[in-house]
């Protein structure tokens, strides 16, 4: 049995506790194996593949504070994914198709006449973009001329997609530069990926006469409680985004083999894609027992003032700026607290130390909540070493490994020694101990709770719990010259170890000494 001490207490509750042997049991499994226990319902089956559709953003401009949350919730999910078994396919829908590239297209021949040769450095895509459209908004010769190009570009123009593809070439270049500094792994495949094979999914709509042809001759697919229908063609000719997601999905149930697809976008979009599932489901693609289809919906994030999160001059916040001057704060804090010798970390560690927890200040602050909900952005509470933050986290972590390595220099408990030699053997006697233990057992539930809905934020609240778990253990008992002290140093590292595979879930560098 795995409880004890039963007792009743007042009008029908009965109270027990939960054996310290099947306690010591998991925490000396995670030392066994170096990592914590995963739950059951892991799935080990090679055939449970899932798309996580993250990220994002569009050609030729600059990745901003509102791709922030489904480039970092995406990689959190797929990084749950993986761990627990599913074949998982990291796709980028990048917007690298559409009637802007015409006057894209026109603007760089005429800044950039040599590009043939010379391949043009554009290193302000922000500028470019609103450079070019202040040239279509104002020359009527020049909007006629890029709407041209969009028709050049689409029937396979060599120069139209050769310029295109410098203008992507580019583009990527400066995602990378977010993806690098986040530890951001996304495959590419963009809008125009689908063009050809939009075609195909419209005949097949019309072979099972589930097309409405609209006044104009739009064609359209209506789905359950929604009036507004999917429109699969412009009366143009033309494709727009039920196009694409339409042939997307498509092509990731047939061609992917996909059983799960997560799509990650802001709440704004999730009747599209409500109704993209319907249509799905409505032509016999999916069905509910072989199939799941997911859609996170994030909401805003914000300024102090309560609206959009952008500059002191009304602009929309780079990417790369908010993320460096995380780490620039970071930084600045570091050096502070090592000049008052606060800090262990050297001079030559203070970059690479700032770097893991000021973009892991970032990640979490937004992961540790549910995704539907704004935030205000705030630099002050995210780098804060109180309260539910990463930083807090990385220095309760830190102080864990720390309290280790003194067992060794000062006192000769070689936990790495104890671990190879078969001598690990963590007892649970304090009821802190028992305390720290009973929390570790709870990881594998924080996972299974994450696979239920794909919100982060349980693993989040889970490393927190612990965390605080684990320095009223140290607080309340004497680790360091105790007569439990191999005992107890195990425990703190069977707390980091499990600590370590969360940070790991939620794409956040772990630092061993701060």
């Amino acid at each position: 049995p795995l409880l004890c001490d039963l007792t009743v207490n007042g009008p029908g509750f009965i109270m027990s506790r939960i054996k310290a042997s099947f306690l010591e049991a998991g925490v000396n499994d995670i030392i066994k194996n170096g990592a914590p226990t995963k739950p059951k319902c892991t799935t080990e089956s090679s055939n449970h593949n899932v798309v996580v559709d993250f990220s994002s953003p569009n050609i030729a401009k600059e990745m901003h504070v509102g791709h922030l949350r489904s480039t970092i919730i995406g990689e959190a999910v797929c990084r749950i994914l993986e761990y627990t078994g599913s074949d998982v396919k990291r796709v980028n829908h990048v917007g690298d198709w559409g009637t802007q590239f015409g006057m894209l297209i026109q603007y760089l021949k005429e800044e950039y006449p040599n590009f043939h040769s010379d391949i043009p450095n554009i290193t302000d895509l922000t500028g470019f973009y609103k450079n070019a459209k202040s040239r279509f908004d104002e020359s009527p010769e020049f909007k006629k001329i890029s709407q041209l190009n969009v028709v050049k570009l689409q029937g396979g123009d060599e120069e139209c997609r050769k310029i295109w593809q410098v203008l992507c070439d580019v583009s990527r270049k400066e995602f990378e530069k977010v993806y690098k500094r986040l530890d951001i792994t996304v495959e590419e495949c963009g809008e125009s990926f689908y063009n050809d094979k939009i075609a195909p999914v419209i005949d097949e709509f019309v072979e099972r006469d589930m097309i409405n042809v609209e006044e104009g001759g739009a064609k359209c697919v209506f789905v359950p409680k929604y009036k507004v229908p999917l429109m699969l063609q412009k009366s143009d000719g033309g494709y727009g985004y039920d196009s694409t997601d339409m042939a997307a999905i498509k092509y990731r149930l047939d061609r992917l083999n996909a059983s799960q697809i997560v799509y990650i976008t802001d709440f704004t979009q999730a009747d599209h894609f409500q109704m993209v599932f319907a249509a799905a489901k409505k032509i016999g693609w999916v069905d509910d027992e072989s199939h799941r289809l997911d859609h996170i919906g994030f909401g805003t994030v914000q300024g102090e003032d309560g609206k959009r999160f952008k500059t002191r001059s009304g602009d929309t916040v780079r990417l790369v700026d908010l993320l460096d001057e995380a780490v620039a704060r970071m930084e600045a804090s570091l050096k502070e607290r090592r000049a008052e010798g606060k800090v262990a970390t050297s001079e030559d560690e203070v970059h690479a130390t700032a770097s893991a927890m000021g973009y892991g200040a970032v990640k979490y602050f937004d992961l540790r909540r549910n995704p539907t909900s704004n935030y205000i952005f705030s630099y002050d509470r995210m780098l804060d070493t109180k309260g539910n933050t990463a930083i807090y986290l990385l220095y309760a972590h830190a102080r864990l490994e720390s309290i280790v390595s003194k067992g060794k220099a000062d006192f000769g408990a070689d936990v790495d020694a104890l671990i190879k030699d078969g001598k690990a053997k963590i007892v649970l006697a304090h009821k802190s101990e028992r305390n720290l233990g009973l929390h570790l057992q709870f990881f594998a539930d924080s996972i299974e709770d994450t696979l239920k809905d794909l919100f982060p934020y349980h693993i989040c609240d889970f490393v927190y719990a612990l965390s605080i778990a684990a320095s009223e253990f140290v607080t309340q008992c004497k680790v360091l010259g105790s007569p439990e002290m191999e005992s107890r140093l195990l425990l703190c590292r069977a707390t980091a170890i499990t600590m370590r595979q969360c940070f790991d879930l939620l794409g956040i560098r772990h630092v061993m000494r701060i």
